[in-house]
């Protein structure tokens, strides 16, 4: 399985920004790449999605207009800017890698990709 870092976390206030890199152990050319978070006592949720051809993306209602997702295959890395951020928005963010959901409607399902790292800390205070 290809090995993800995720870096970039931290604690700001309401409205302030963050933004959030994921590094891979090997190159990412051929892989949907994600980021997911999860916060205390909730279940993992999809955030962002980015294709691995055209570069198409996915966001969650949650973020729409706030969070960009981008990729830079050459560096073997997935990017996501958090803008106007939001308490609601507080969790470990994860990075995921390699989709192998049954169905594109599944692509910010966590139960469809293969490859994980161990997250990163974002709170968001008021």
């Amino acid at each position: 399985q290809v090995q993800l870092v995720e870096s970039g976390g931290g604690s700001v206030q309401a409205g302030g920004s963050l933004r959030l890199s994921c590094q891979a152990s090997e190159s990412t050319s051929y892989y949907r790449m994600a980021w997911f978070r999860q916060a205390p006592e909730k279940e993992r949720e999809g955030v962002a999605s980015i294709a691995s051809v055209g570069r198409r993306t996915q966001y969650s209602d949650s973020v729409m207009g706030r969070f960009t997702i981008s990729r830079d295959d050459a560096k073997n890395t997935v990017t996501l800017q958090m803008n106007n951020l939001k308490p609601g928005d507080t969790g470990m963010y994860y990075c995921a890698a390699d989709f192998r959901g049954w169905t594109y409607s599944d692509v910010l399902t966590p139960a469809g990709y293969k490859s994980w790292g161990q997250g990163t800390q974002v709170t968001v205070s008021p």
